[in-house]
């Protein structure tokens, strides 16, 4: 059997959760037994942020997040190396995508990058916490202040991740969560935005408006529609495996950890993900010459593996005659390999050996 690129861990305290929100017959958000509203709370103490708006994807969490920015005609400042979202949102919005290079060592975008890309049309500045390596955010901060610009973070990749021994969630103006299932916190499909923001309670009400057909003043069946708003709430079924997730973090993290350790140790890789006790290691890279051949040998060898991820810039929608070196060779090089709580010590050492051996060849 094939060792899985990603997994979901899970026990009983889902499967029991799953099962209340089944025999309540409440499924959806706002009702019932109140898990959605549970879980923004639950979570905005685990991070300490202002406040917590959850939705049904990470997607959804960049689209509202960014509609608060009125970035109509602005530029966004944002890496190549990530997954699309971040830059449909920007487009969403009205808004215009500027892309900058990473650090070759951490795949995120510095504030050197980020300072020589800003203009007096940049509004927003949107770092990528790389598979959960966060960024310089004091630096990138400091920078937004200066330039009175919002600080709008995509830590898809980053639930448990920390800096300056907080946790991230707790930094930017609006920082935006996805809990897919194959995320450090997993759901079937769900999202989050977390506030630090002095006006945040003016920033709560649009969005919970936002979230929900722009629908505001509901009382009984009376309520009213000001602007235009989409349907991205989170359901209780998401919600109540967020909750059991979430009771189980601070042991699964840890874990991540360990392996990524061991993977930083023991790979015979010059290009790999760095070992750091601030990364929550959604994912772990490694960068090769041969991309093709190597995988499918690990394929042939019973290991997943999988490129995160092509550059948003090389995509018809988004081509740009931009330069970003760094970005266009790892995006030709990267491989990520198997990591998540339940891999045995079995299958670590095969991926190691298996990894090392492959490359001893090349």
């Amino acid at each position: 059997m094939a060792i899985k690129l990603f997994q979901p861990s899970i026990n009983h305290l889902e499967k029991n959760a799953i099962v209340k929100v089944l025999k309540s017959k409440f499924w959806a958000s706002g009702s019932g037994i109140g898990n959605v509203r549970k879980f923004e709370k639950k979570f905005q103490k685990f991070i300490n942020s202002d406040t917590c708006i959850s939705v049904n994807s990470g997607t959804a969490a960049l689209n509202l997040a960014l509609s608060l920015c009125e970035i109509k005609n602005k530029e966004v400042i944002l890496p190549s190396l990530g997954f699309v979202s971040s830059a449909n949102a920007v487009l969403l919005n009205g808004g215009i995508p500027v892309f900058v290079d990473i650090d070759p060592k951490t795949l995120c975008i510095g504030p050197n990058e980020i300072e020589s890309a800003i203009t007096k049309k940049t509004k927003v500045v949107l770092p990528v916490h790389f598979g959960g390596f966060p960024c310089k955010l004091d630096i990138i901060q400091k920078l937004c202040r200066r330039n009175n610009l919002f600080l709008v973070e995509d830590a898809a990749h980053a639930v448990g991740s920390t800096f300056n021994k907080t946790q991230i969630g707790s930094h930017g103006d609006a920082v935006c969560f996805s809990f897919h299932p194959v995320k450090n916190l997993a759901m079937p499909t769900g999202g989050l935005i977390s506030i630090n923001n002095k006006n945040h309670i003016i920033f709560r009400k649009k969005l919970l408006s936002r979230r929900w057909c722009g629908i505001t003043e509901r009382k009984s069946t009376s309520y009213d529609v000001k602007e235009v708003g989409n349907n991205y709430y989170m359901n209780e079924f998401s919600a109540a495996i967020g909750l059991a997730q979430l009771s189980k973090l601070k042991k699964m993290i840890p874990k991540r950890k360990i392996i990524a350790k061991k993977y930083f140790n023991e790979l015979e890789l010059e290009d790999k993900m760095p070992f750091s006790t601030n990364c929550s290691y959604h994912l772990y890279w490694i960068s090769v010459k041969n991309r093709d051949k190597f995988r499918k040998i690990l394929t042939s060898k019973g290991i997943e593996s999988g490129t995160h991820y092509r550059p948003i810039h090389s995509f018809s929608l988004y081509h740009k005659n931009c330069s970003l070196p760094n970005t266009e060779k790892i995006g030709r090089q990267i491989v990520t390999i198997p990591i998540y709580p339940d891999l045995t010590n079995y299958e670590i050492d095969k991926i190691i050996n298996t990894i090392n051996k492959i490359n001893s060849k090349f």
